[in-house]
C-alpha cells in the first residue's frame, strides 16, 4: 500500500503541460453532446465581433450628428445607424441568453456523463487501488471539482471570445498607432505574472490540504450520520467532534487568510501598473484630438476601444491563469481515467464451465498485501469439490477473508495458483468468473434502496422478476420480514427517505443472505453468515441452507462451531497457514486446536446459566442452550 504522501510543487512546465487536459475536456464534451458544443462555439464567435461593431456605430452616429448640425444635413442616415445599434444590442442580449441556456444544458449532461463514466471506470479498478490513501485524495479532489470541469470549459470559451474581441479592437488601435497595442500588452504583463504566481500557490495549498478536507468531511459525517448517532449520544461525542472540526477548519482558514491578503496586495500593485499604461495611451489619443487630426467620433471610438481593450486583455490574462489553474485540477480526473486494473480478463479468455465439474483448487498459494512485508497466507493448498461445503476456521487475521478475495479474483496470488477445473483462474473471463461466485462478506452492504434492489443486486435479472425475488427471500429467511413491510418488495430500506424504514442487524443479515441466493452461482461464500442471528434463526437458516445449496459448492467462515460442524470439510488456519484439516469427526479424533476450541465453546453452550463467554475472536457471546 502506498505511503499516502503526495506533494504539489508546481512549476511553469507543470502548468503548460496541464493545458493538454483541455483536449481531454473537449473530447468528453463532444461525446456528451456534439450539437450543444457546436451551437455554443458558433454563438461565441458571433458575440466576439459585436463589441467592435457597437463601438464603431456610435462613432458613425456622432460624426453624422456633428456633420448634420454643421451643414444642416439629413439625419436619416443617423437614424438608420441608431436602428442598427439597437438591433445589435438586442442580438447581443439574445445570444447571451441562448449561450447561457446551452451551457447550462450541456453542463447538466456533462456532469451526468462524467459521473457515470467515473462509476464504471472506478468499479473496474483493482481492490488494492482502494487501499491507497493517495488514490482517495485524487478521488476526493475529483468529487469536489464536479462543477469546476464545466467552469474550465466556460473559462476557455470566455478566453477565446475575448481574445477574438481584442484582435478586432486592437486592429483599429493599431491603424491609429501600433504603439498603443504594445503599450497595452506591456502594461498587463505584470498582472499576468502575478496571477500565475498566486494561482500556483492556491493550487498547491488546495492540493496539499486534501487529507485535511477529507478529515473535515468525515467529522461532519460522524456528527450527522444515522449509523453513528447512537454512540455520539451515548458517549457524548458531539462536543469533541465539533471541537476537532473547528480546530482543523481554523488551520485551513488561517492559510487561506494569508494567501488572500498576499493576493490582494499583489493585485493592487499590478492594477496600478496596468492603469498607468492605459492612461498613457489615453493621453496620446487626446493630444491627437486636440490637434484636430481625428474627429470627435473617432476620438470616442479610439478611447472606447482602448478602455475596452485594456479590460479585455486583463480578462484574457485572468482567464488564461484560470485555465491553467483549472486544467491542473483536471489532471486528477485524467489520471484516474488513465488508471487500469492489473486484474483483467486475458485476451481470448476462456468461458467459465457450466456446470463446474472438478471444482476449485488452491496450489501452494501465498499472498501479501501491497506495501506490507507480512505474508498473509502461505503455502495454502486445498480443494473445493462440486456439491461440497468447506468451512474456514481461525482467529482474526488468520487469512480466512483473504482466501475468499483470492478465490473471487479480487486479488491474484503472489505465489502459487488457484485452479478452476484444472485451469488457472487467470485464464478465465473475469466477469463470468465473478458471476459464478457469490460472496456475502461479514461487513455486507446495507443499500439505502428498496428491498427489491437490496436482494436483486445478487442477480440483476431478479430485480424485475418477482418469482426469483420471492424464492431468494425464502431461502435467505427474509420472506416473513418482507411480508410485514408496508410496501413489500418495493419498501425503501432507509430512514433517509420519505416512507422509508430500517431493519435490525439480524433482519439486514437475512436480506444479505437472500441476495446471495438470488444468483444461480455455483459457489456461495458466506463470511460469518449468522453472526447477527439468534440461535433459533441460525439453526433454521442452516437447515434451509443445506437443502437450498444442494449441488452447489459453499465456503463458510464462522467462529460458531455449531455452524462449522455442518461443513463437509473443515480447514483450520493459523497465522496464514493450514494448521489442521478434515471433517468435524476427523478433527475431534485428531484432538488438536479445533477439538480444543470446539470443546471450550460447547462447554459454554451447555451451561444453562446465561453468562458472558469470550469466543476465539474476542467477540462476546451470550451462552445458553444454543449448542444443545
Amino acid at each position: 500500500m502506498a505511503s499516502g504522501k503526495e506533494e504539489a510543487d508546481l512549476t511553469w512546465r507543470d502548468h503548460l503541460r496541464s493545458l493538454g487536459n483541455a483536449r481531454f475536456l473537449f473530447s468528453m464534451l463532444w461525446r456528451t453532446s456534439p450539437s450543444f458544443l457546436t451551437g455554443i462555439v458558433v454563438i461565441r464567435i458571433v458575440r466576439a465581433t459585436l463589441p467592435a461593431l457597437l463601438l464603431w456605430i456610435p462613432k458613425q452616429i456622432l460624426d453624422g450628428i456633428i456633420a448634420a448640425s454643421q451643414h444642416h444635413g439629413d439625419l436619416r442616415r443617423v437614424w438608420q445607424l441608431i436602428g442598427i445599434e439597437v438591433a445589435l444590442a438586442f442580438l447581443a442580449d439574445l445570444l447571451s441568453q441562448a449561450n447561457t441556456v446551452l451551457e447550462a444544458l450541456l453542463g447538466e449532461r456533462f456532469t451526468c456523463f462524467v459521473a457515470t463514466r467515473l462509476i464504471d471506470h472506478v468499479a473496474g479498478l483493482d481492490l488494492a487501488t482502494f487501499e491507497d490513501p493517495v488514490f482517495y485524495d485524487k478521488l476526493e479532489r475529483v468529487r469536489g471539482q464536479a462543477t469546476g470541469r464545466m467552469h474550465l470549459f466556460t473559462t476557455i470559451m470566455n478566453a477565446a471570445q475575448e481574445s477574438f474581441t481584442v484582435i478586432t479592437l486592437s486592429s483599429a488601435l493599431a491603424l491609429f498607432s501600433p504603439w498603443l497595442v504594445v503599450l497595452l500588452i506591456v502594461a498587463t504583463i505584470p498582472t499576468l505574472i502575478g496571477e500565475a504566481r498566486f494561482s500556483r500557490m492556491s493550487y498547491s495549498a488546495f492540493f496539499n490540504r486534501t487529507p485535511q478536507r477529507r478529515a473535515l468531511e468525515y467529522l461532519r459525517l460522524l456528527g450527522s450520520w444515522a449509523d453513528s448517532a447512537k454512540e455520539v449520544r451515548i458517549f457524548s461525542l458531539a462536543a469533541h467532534l465539533s471541537s476537532r472540526y473547528r480546530a482543523l477548519s481554523e488551520s485551513i482558514y488561517q492559510e487561506n487568510k494569508v494567501l488572500a491578503k498576499a493576493r490582494a496586495t499583489g493585485g493592487w500593485v499590478m492594477g496600478v501598473l496596468s492603469a498607468m499604461g492605459y492612461y498613457a495611451g489615453y493621453v496620446v489619443i487626446l493630444k491627437a484630438a486636440v490637434a484636430g487630426s481625428i474627429t470627435i467620433g473617432m476620438f470616442t471610438f479610439l478611447t472606447g476601444s482602448l478602455a475596452r481593450s485594456r479590460m479585455t486583455i486583463q480578462r484574457v490574462f485572468s482567464y488564461l491563469n484560470g485555465i491553467s489553474e483549472q486544467a491542473v485540477l483536471l489532471t486528477d480526473l485524467v489520471k484516474i481515467f488513465e488508471m487500469a486494473a492489473v486484474i483483467q480478463s486475458p485476451p481470448n479468455a476462456l468461458p467459465v464451465p457450466r456446470p463446474i465439474r472438478r471444482g476449485f483448487e488452491f496450489r501452494d498459494v501465498a499472498f501479501s498485501y501491497s506495501g506490507t512485508k507480512k505474508t498473509v497466507v502461505r503455502n495454502i493448498s486445498f480443494r473445493i469439490r462440486p456439491g461440497e461445503s468447506v468451512a474456514l476456521v481461525g482467529a482474526n487475521g488468520a487469512g480466512k477473508t483473504t482466501l475468499v478475495k483470492l478465490l473471487s479474483r479480487l486479488y491474484d496470488p503472489a505465489h502459487g495458483e488457484i485452479l478452476l477445473d484444472g485451469i488457472d483462474l487467470k485464464n478465465y473471463c473475469l466477469s463470468e468468473l465473478r458471476s459464478s461466485i457469490r460472496v456475502i462478506f461479514q461487513d455486507f452492504m446495507r443499500y439505502d434502496l428498496a428491498v427489491r434492489e437490496n436482494i436483486g443486486f445478487g442477480n440483476l435479472a431478479a430485480i424485475s422478476d418477482d418469482s426469483r425475488l420471492i424464492s431468494a427471500a425464502r431461502k435467505g429467511g427474509a420472506e416473513k420480514i418482507i411480508e410485514r413491510l408496508p410496501r413489500g418488495y418495493d419498501q425503501m430500506l432507509s430512514n433517509r427517505f420519505k416512507d422509508g424504514t430500517n431493519l435490525s442487524g439480524g433482519e439486514w443479515q437475512k436480506i444479505a443472505l437472500a441476495r446471495a441466493f438470488a444468483s444461480d452461482a455455483e459457489l456461495l461464500i458466506l463470511d460469518e453468515p449468522t453472526a447477527a442471528l439468534d440461535a433459533r434463526a441460525e439453526d433454521e437458516f442452516f437447515r434451509q441452507f443445506r437443502s437450498h445449496s444442494a449441488g452447489r459448492m459453499a465456503v463458510l467462515i464462522s467462529h460458531r462451531f455449531s455452524t462449522v460442524r455442518m461443513a463437509d470439510y473443515i480447514i483450520v488456519l493459523d497465522n496464514g497457514s493450514i494448521l489442521e484439516e478434515g471433517s468435524h469427526d476427523d478433527l475431534l479424533r485428531l484432538d488438536g486446536r479445533y477439538a480444543e476450541l470446539f470443546r471450550l465453546q460447547a462447554a459454554a453452550f451447555l451451561d444453562n446459566a446465561p453468562k458472558l463467554h469470550l469466543c476465539t475472536d474476542s467477540q462476546p457471546m451470550l451462552t445458553g442452550t444454543q449448542g444443545k
